[in-house]
This record gives C-alpha cells, sequence and structure tokens, in this order.
C-alpha cells in the first residue's frame, strides 16, 4: 500500500515551522548604519537582516534588496543612513509552533517571502523562507512512495531510538550478573538486551526520526512502555522465581513485575526479595525503574515540551542549544551522578552492601519503589532515613529544575512555582499524617515523601494504618510530583489550570478564553477525575476477588494508577493472573498520566 503523494504534502504541512527554518539569522540593532549593515551581510552571506529594538525585541526586516534599493549612493547615503530609515515595518512573524501551512497563508495575503519566526517572550527563533516550503511540498511529491506513511514511519523511527537506548543502558546488570557468576539472571537480562537493540535496529530502518504531533507522540509513549515491559518478562521467566504454576499464571507474574519495573510502579510480588531472588536480580529489577524512568522523561520531553523552552537551555556539555542527543546524555548523566552520590552516602552511614545501595539509589530516584517488606530497609539509621528521602524528592521534581541546579539558574519562570507549593503541600501532608497515624515525625516524613513522590518505599503493610492516615497516603500519591519527573500522579501544575475552571462553564467568561487554554481545562478536569474514579473501579474489583476491605483496596489500587507502590498487601502472588495482567496495564495507563490515553481515542482534545 503506497502513501498518496496528496497526504504526504498534508502531512508536511502540518508541521511546525521551527522545523524547518533556519535558525542562524542575522540580528542587528535599528541604529546599526546601512553601510555596517551591508558589510555583515557580505561577511556572513546572509540576504536579510531582522532588527531589533531598544529592548531586542523584533522591529522590522531589511533584506539586500531593500539597501540596492532603497540607498541610491552607496559609497555616501549608506554611510549616514541607518537601518530604522530603510526598514520594512511592521515586521510579520509567526510563531515557532505554527505549521507550514500557516506560513504559506501568511506570506501570501501579505505578499511576502520569508517569516522571522517567534518563540516566547517576542525572541526570533530562526527564519522560515517561502523557497524552502517549495523544496518540502516538491520532496514529498517526488520522493518514492512506501509502504508506512509518514506518521507511522516518524513513530516508528522515535521508537526505535528509544529501545535502542534502553538496550544499551540494560548491559549494566548483565555485566553485573556475569561478574557475580550468576548466569541463569545474566542470560535473560542478555536475551532481553539483544531483543531491545534488534528490534530497535529494525524500526529505526523503516521509520524515520521526525517530529511527531500529540496523538502520534501519545502512541508512541504507550508503545514505548508496553514493549519494555512485554520484552522485560523474559529475565523473570527465564529465571522463574515464582512458586510452581501454570504457564498463564508464570507470565501474568513476570509481566506484572516487569511493567512495574519499567512503569516506575514499584508494587512487588515478593514479600522479601533479597531472601527469594539473587542480589543482581534486585538489582536488575532497580534499574529497570531507572531505565522507564529515563526513558519517560526523554519521551515527554521530547514529545510534548514546547520547542521554545527546549532550544532556551543550554546544554551544559556542549555549551551550545540544547538537541535531543544531548538531552539524553544530559539525563543520563544527571541521573548518574545523583545515583553515585546517594549510594556513597548510604554506604558511609549505613556500610552496608554497595550493590543494594545503588539498587535503592535507582529506585528512589526513580521513583520506583519495589521495596515494601524489603530487608534492605530494615533497621535503617536516621541518617539513611534522610537520605533516601532526599532522594525521593529529588526524583519527584522536574527535570529543568534538575537542569537549572546544574547550569546554577532557574529557566523557566513557572518552574519556582510549582516546586514550592509541591514543598508546601509536602510539609502540611507529614504534619497531617503524623498527627493521623500517632508515628513518629520521621517515619511519618519518611512515608509522606514516600507517597508524595510516588516511590512506594515502606516498611511493612498498612493495611493496619488508621483510617485518616491512609486518607491522606492515597490524596498524596493522587496529587503526585512536578511535571517532567519521574514521579507519578496528577502532577502539581494540572492543579494551575483549575483557577480558570469557573471561567470556562459560564457562557458569559468562556469566550474571554482562548481555545488552547479550554483544552487545558477540559485535560486537568479529566485526569483529576479519572484518577480516583479508575481507582475506585479497580477497588470494588479487588474487593470482589479477595475479600478485602473497601480502604485497603482503595489504597492498593492508588498505589497501581499512580504508580505510587503503596501498598496494604492486597495485591498480592496469589492474585488470579488476569487481575494482574490488567493491573499491568493499568500501571502503563497511570504512567501515561490517562491523558496519553486520551489523546490516541480523542483526538479533538490536542
Amino acid at each position: 500500500m503506497s502513501v498518496n503523494p496528496r497526504k504526504s504534502v498534508s502531512y508536511v504541512l502540518s508541521k511546525p515551522v521551527s522545523q524547518f527554518m533556519d535558525k542562524d539569522v542575522l540580528m542587528l540593532d535599528q541604529y546599526t548604519r546601512t553601510g555596517e549593515a551591508a558589510r555583515m551581510l557580505q561577511h556572513y552571506e546572509r540576504d536579510d537582516i531582522v532588527v531589533t529594538g531598544t529592548n531586542k525585541e523584533p522591529v522590522g526586516i531589511v533584506t539586500d534588496e531593500d539597501i540596492l534599493s532603497k540607498v541610491s549612493d552607496v559609497t555616501v547615503y549608506a554611510e549616514t543612513t541607518i537601518l530604522k530609515d530603510i526598514m520594512s515595518t511592521p515586521l510579520i512573524t509567526i510563531e515557532e509552533n505554527a505549521a507550514l501551512q500557516d506560513a504559506l497563508r501568511k506570506m501570501r495575503d501579505h505578499n511576502i517571502r520569508k517569516l522571522p519566526v517567534i518563540g516566547k517572550n517576542s525572541k526570533v527563533m530562526g527564519i522560515i523562507l517561502q523557497t524552502n516550503i517549495a523544496n518540502i511540498i516538491r520532496n514529498a511529491t517526488t520522493t518514492q512512495p512506501r509502504l508506512l506513511s509518514p506518521p507511522v514511519k516518524a513513530i516508528l523511527g522515535n521508537l526505535g531510538f528509544v529501545l535502542q537506548f534502553a538496550g544499551v543502558l540494560i548491559i549494566v546488570p548483565a555485566i553485573l550478573a556475569t561478574v557475580l557468576n550468576d548466569t541463569v539472571t545474566a542470560t535473560g537480562i542478555y536475551l532481553t538486551m539483544v531483543l531491545l537493540l534488534i528490534t530497535g535496529f529494525f524500526l529505526n530502518s523503516y521509520g524515520e526520526k521526525a517530529s511527531l504531533n500529540l496523538r502520534d507522540a501519545s502512541i508512541l509513549v504507550f508503545s514505548s512502555l508496553f514493549i519494555l515491559t512485554l520484552f522485560g518478562t523474559i529475565p523473570y521467566l527465564y529465571v522463574s522465581p515464582y512458586p510452581s504454576g501454570s504457564e498463564i499464571e508464570l507470565f501474568a507474574n513476570s509481566f506484572f513485575s516487569s511493567a512495574a519495573g519499567f512503569t516506575t510502579g514499584g508494587i512487588s510480588l515478593f514479600d522479601k526479595p533479597e531472601e527469594q531472588l539473587s542480589q543482581s536480580f534486585t538489582f536488575y529489577r532497580s534499574f529497570t525503574q531507572l531505565v522507564g524512568g529515563m526513558s519517560f522523561i526523554y519521551l515527554i520531553m521530547t514529545a510534548f515540551f514546547p520547542e521554545s523552552k527546549l532550544q532556551s537551555m543550554r546544554g551544559f556539555i556542549s555549551g551550545k542549544t540544547l538537541h535531543m542527543k544531548e538531552l539524553f546524555g544530559t539525563i543520563t548523566i544527571i541521573f548518574s551522578v545523583y545515583i553515585v552520590i546517594v549510594a556513597l552516602l548510604l554506604y558511609v552511614f549505613g556500610e552496608r552492601n554497595i550493590i543494594d545501595n545503588f539498587s535503592l539509589a535507582m529506585s528512589t530516584l526513580a521513583t520506583g519503589g519495589f521495596l515494601p517488606n524489603s530487608t534492605i530497609l530494615q533497621n535503617l539509621v536516621w541518617q539513611e532515613h534522610l537520605i533516601l528521602m532526599g532522594s525521593m524528592i529529588l526524583g519527584a521534581l522536574p527535570f529543568t529544575f534538575h537542569y537549572a541546579f546544574v547550569r546554577k539558574r532557574f529557566l523557566s519562570p513557572k518552574l519556582g512555582k510549582e516546586v514550592s507549593i509541591y514543598f508546601a503541600v509536602l510539609i502540611v501532608a507529614i504534619i497531617l499524617f503524623t498527627l493521623a497515624s500517632g508515628w513518629d515525625p520521621l517515619l511519618g516524613a519518611f512515608y509522606s515523601v514516600s507517597a508524595s513522590t510516588t516511590t512506594g518505599l515502606q516498611l511493612e503493610p498498612l493495611d493496619t494504618l488508621p483510617e485518616g492516615a491512609e486518607t491522606i497516603l492515597i490524596i498524596l500519591m493522587f496529587i503526585g510530583g512536578c511535571g517532567f519527573s519521574t514521579a507519578g500522579g496528577i502532577k502539581i501544575f494540572r492543579f494551575f489550570n483549575l483557577k480558570d475552571f469557573q471561567k470556562a462553564i459560564k457562557k458569559s467568561t468562556r469566550k474571554n478564553l482562548t481555545d488552547q487554554k479550554k483544552k487545558e481545562i477540559i485535560t486537568a478536569v479529566i485526569i483529576i477525575v479519572s484518577f480516583p474514579l479508575i481507582s475506585a473501579f479497580v477497588a470494588l474489583h479487588l474487593m470482589n476477588v479477595t475479600d478485602a476491605e473497601f480502604g485497603d483496596a482503595f489504597l492498593d489500587a492508588a498505589g497501581v494508577i499512580t504508580t505510587g507502590g503503596l501498598s496494604a498487601n492486597v495485591i498480592t502472588i496469589d492474585t488470579d493472573p488476569a487481575t494482574k495482567i490488567a493491573l499491568s496495564f493499568l500501571m502503563i495507563i497511570g504512567r501515561l498520566e490517562i491523558i496519553a490515553v486520551v489523546y490516541i481515542f480523542v483526538p479533538k482534545l490536542i
């Protein structure tokens, strides 16, 4: 089945101008002499100049034709004329997220051939030329038809890159298992690694690395998590660390445990994993959370992050504009440094096994948990509690926070507000939970942080917890951490959109809101309502199959959908296979924050 050229043209014209703009723009002050401007045009081999005002904002444009036609005697007038005298104004621009077809329409309406591309704060990000768009259309119509449509190829190309990245990372626990002479575990992990690399290679060969719209990006994120979860079952199937049972039960247990890892859900089917599993295998479980957490940050930032903010971030490795490859490297380096620091601090204060320290560091920074009833968490000193709490909080903060920390400055005005509100919510919750539970302040803070970061670290099942304290933990898991972090839940920033909810439901004020703002409000409401609603239905099902009380079942259900992982011991190894597979998909949906699934099936919200 070949691609219709008309559809190919329509597809490329729907892409943002930022993908095809020329980023090398010559900008000069409006009071620059025309003669100097002409010399700079020749030096930089440019055809046009974007003229800036007193506040560096773009106010006009001057082309080489303007200089030739408006300055009659180059040797005389060019040295006395300034750009302000000959520039074309007002400047016609286009926003970076606008589609190519919008750029063509503007060029036609204003009878121009080039448009400066404007990002946030009215900064010039680049320039799009009519000739560039013509070449793009020509290539779309003359390219040899392929089996796959351009959107599918873009999804496959990005998916292949993510799987290859995961495959490369998985080599770390494979090597560790080899060094520890755990050949069974090593074999299973190597099989997973090879499958990820081969699958990623073939997907790259059939796809292309291109930008995606929100619907395609949502499909990409879901596909990535599902494939990672599916391939991640292989070590569990190979090692088979579960009690004897049918093949269906073995697969359900393995798929559930793999999903709990790659989605950072963290809920475990093992009461004492360090006694039931080899050390290399427990390390692998924690490592899957790290891979899943970092891959998710990459996917979300590349698929949903505003292009202007990404371009405003400067790579601390090269000092240049942060591109996708460097973004991936930046994420990896920052989290690697955090892991080493946390593991070493645990070693210094606890004098425990260094491999266990790294497992704990990865689980907490990935906000994955995976360690309820774990012997690793027994007999911790207060310094270790503080270190783990700090690590969990780091995982719940947005990636831009970590990036700004490296760069020693904040790059987003909204960043400080979201982080401040998160800490305010956390402090209030610690006080209330400590009072409601009757526990000592340090333990109350530990559980509050574990819930709010959706990490799910706990020392024992929570079925004996007072109802009020249990409710606080559930609310904290629902709220979750900050946007663009490894934490799950609704995320703090989505509650900001509720301030305009009253305007959206009133006809008199609804017209004052932009279409984009209305969609953001609808999206926030859908997510905020969906999390507790889905949890309630899951809790009713768990009550039916386990005879648990509603409060305990609701806690476990909330732990699944928010990827919080806190458990009242309702979901266990004895839960039926169908329920465990369904819960595995709920962890994936929860990791997608539900909205990605909504985008797939309700594209009108995009």
